[in-house]
């Protein structure tokens, strides 16, 4: 039987963190939950020298990102 290495655990992990965010009833936790898996399958896609993976899913960070950081500063201005 063959090992599962740390590479592919990372994508797991990250396949896993994504499929959950899409569960959550929360924009915020679902936003979060889904930035920490595009991290993940980032960083997995750059392991595997998977460029345009590791490229759409860092613009996804950004957006949840932005999204996050937009609803928080509109929360505190009221």
């Amino acid at each position: 039987m063959e090992r599962i290495n740390l590479v592919e655990c990372l994508g797991y992990l990250a396949s896993v963190l994504v499929a959950i965010s899409f569960l959550m009833k929360s924009i915020n936790k679902l936003r979060f939950v889904n930035m920490l898996g595009s991290i993940c399958f980032a960083v997995y896609a750059i392991a595997i020298d998977a460029i345009p993976v590791a490229l759409i899913n860092l613009f996804t960070v950004c957006i949840n990102v932005y999204y996050l950081t937009q609803k928080n500063t509109s929360e505190q201005a009221e």
